[in-house]
């Protein structure tokens, strides 16, 4: 099974499984298609985080994130924040098309996989020069940001040809982009770091105004290491390790696990109150992540069983407490799949914001991200930018193994919100055993700002229901109400590997996600 936003990039992956292909190589497939179809969220100029692990014991993960450039820029006096967009938000170079070249190397060595790197290209070399259906997401995010996205470099000869934002269901191409993923296809993915092409990405990038380099290219690899966990329930669950939030979202259900939520009603205001205050616990803890080269990161102390007994112990089942936080926004795509072998992956692409730094590198049709946004100024804050350092990240894709295998692959979209959505599809799935399609449809909030609300209020869907707000009003909540199924609150997937080798699987439906399943008899004869 895959699943991932878009049916076009589900079943990209899917055909790779039907054709004998593994996990790997079906996320790989599903990984280049959707950086041509969501291009608003992600893409070859962005980073990837893997979580890949096995019946056999082996769980990695794959930490593709680009690094700032070793010659920074000057700052001028008295400048306090890094652009949000523009060629000063660009000052990390992109790991994703590496993070492609490390999983299929890992493929080969540990599960015996065959497949070509260009073949596992195909599709999204299509999808580029063909063409695909815009999605509404996309045009919603176009329409959202074209008064910016006129001033972008390149952007909008590229995604408004003639000046004009296509509309849903309009054919969109992208041919520089189809000749670059040609140009990979052809000599592999280390083509986009050195040789001809990474020369002419960096002579784009200087072009733009961007201090990276070709050797800032050369330099860009992929981490791999051991995912952190934490036992929840009998299930082990699997996140990244910092620069990443990871350790954030299984602490908050190290909290959780010291409250009984299978004896509350799914959905209910007991069962939102505790999620809504176990994330104020867990963030209290956030603000130190940070890259473990520049700064080291307690991992163990902060899923100590004792620190987050007494993090529990903070929670006031009666009583809000304050959001001790400022928001930061971000999108990205999360797809995951796994074999008939029950090997599994689950990863998240990103370019940052919706539509990344805004620039287009040169006549290659790559968007870069402005995850340099993401540093900080502030000479003492852990995130500091500094040359050659990886910026805090918010992609947490996850996992959850049970006896050692595989049972839960899950992620979403949504920065901040990541571990916010993930608590309550995770309780809904594992506390009160719901299907995937049914922890996915429920309700879901979202702390502090966003883009069209900029108080630090807790967000609901309105379909949590009248007597839900009213009592979650009491316990002193500042409630917005979101509509229900709400763009806001992100897109998720989950597939569940059952204990008979089954599989059940959904794509959220607050986009166009779908979970592609491959029969057995579909796959080819061993």
């Amino acid at each position: 099974m895959v699943t991932s936003p878009h049916p076009l990039a589900s079943d990209a992956g899917a055909r790779v499984l039907r054709e004998g292909g593994n996990a790997l190589e079906a996320c790989i497939a599903t990984g280049a298609a959707i950086a041509v179809l969501y291009p608003h969220f992600c893409g070859l100029g962005g980073d990837a985080v893997w979580i890949v692990a096995d019946p056999d014991g082996r769980r990695r993960c794959f930490l593709g994130i680009g690094q700032a450039a070793r010659r920074l820029p000057e700052r001028a006096a008295g400048e306090t924040a890094i652009p949000l967009r523009g060629a000063g938000s660009i000052l990390t170079s992109a790991c994703g098309v590496d993070s492609w070249g490390h999983a299929l190397a890992y493929s080969e060595k540990h599960w015996g996989g065959t497949r070509s790197f260009s073949s596992l290209l195909g599709d999204a070399i299509g999808f580029a020069r063909d063409g695909f259906p815009v999605t509404a997401s996309q045009a919603f995010w176009l329409d959202f940001r074209k008064a910016e996205a006129v001033r972008w470099p390149g952007f909008a000869a590229l995604f408004m040809p003639g000046g004009v934002a296509p509309e849903v269901g309009a054919i969109f191409r992208q041919p520089q982009l189809a000749r670059t993923l040609e140009h990979l296809a052809a000599e592999g993915p280390r083509a986009f770091y050195e040789g001809p092409l990474a020369q002419v990405i960096a002579d784009g990038l200087r072009a733009a105004g961007s201090p990276l380099t070709a050797s800032d290219l050369a330099a860009t690899r992929t981490r791999e290491e051991a995912p952190a966990s934490l036992v929840y329930r009998g299930l082990e669950l699997l996140a990244p390790p910092p620069p990443t939030q990871g350790v954030t979202t299984l602490a908050i259900m190290g909290i959780l696990s010291h409250f009984d939520l299978s004896a509350l009603e799914a959905g209910g205001a007991d069962h939102l109150h505790l999620c809504v205050e176990a994330v104020k616990q867990a963030f209290l803890d956030r603000h130190g992540l940070a890259d473990p080269d520049a700064r080291a990161q307690p991992v163990d102390a902060l899923l100590d069983v004792v620190h987050l007994a007494a993090r529990a112990k903070g929670i006031d089942r009666t009583q809000a407490k304050a959001w001790p936080h400022v928001f930061r926004t971000g999108d990205t795509v999360f797809f995951g799949a796994t074999d008939a072998a029950g090997r599994s992956v689950s990863v998240l692409q990103s370019t940052y914001f919706d539509w990344g730094s805004g620039v287009v590198v040169g006549d290659t049709g790559i968007l870069w991200q402005n995850r340099g946004a993401a540093f900080s100024l502030e000479p003492d804050h852990p995130n500091v930018l500094a040359p050659g350092k990886r910026p805090f990240y918010t992609l947490n894709p996850g996992m959850g193994l049970r006896d050692g295998r595989p049972e839960l692959i899950y992620g979403t979209q949504g920065a901040d919100g990541q571990p916010q959505t993930l608590a309550m599809l995770l309780t809904r799935l594992i506390d009160f055993g719901e299907d995937p399609a049914q922890a996915l449809v429920g309700p879901r909030f979202l702390l502090g700002k966003t883009f069209s609300d900029s108080r630090d209020s807790l967000k609901l869907e309105a379909d949590a229901g009248e007597t839900v707000f009213e009592t979650l009003a009491g316990r002193g909540h500042l409630l917005s109400p979101l509509p229900a199924l709400s763009p806001i609150a992100g897109q998720a997937g989950v597939i569940r590997i059952n204990a008979d080798g089954t599989l059940e699987g959904a794509h959220d439906p607050r986009g166009e996600g779908l979970a592609v399943a491959v029969e057995p008899d579909m796959l080819p004869a061993k």
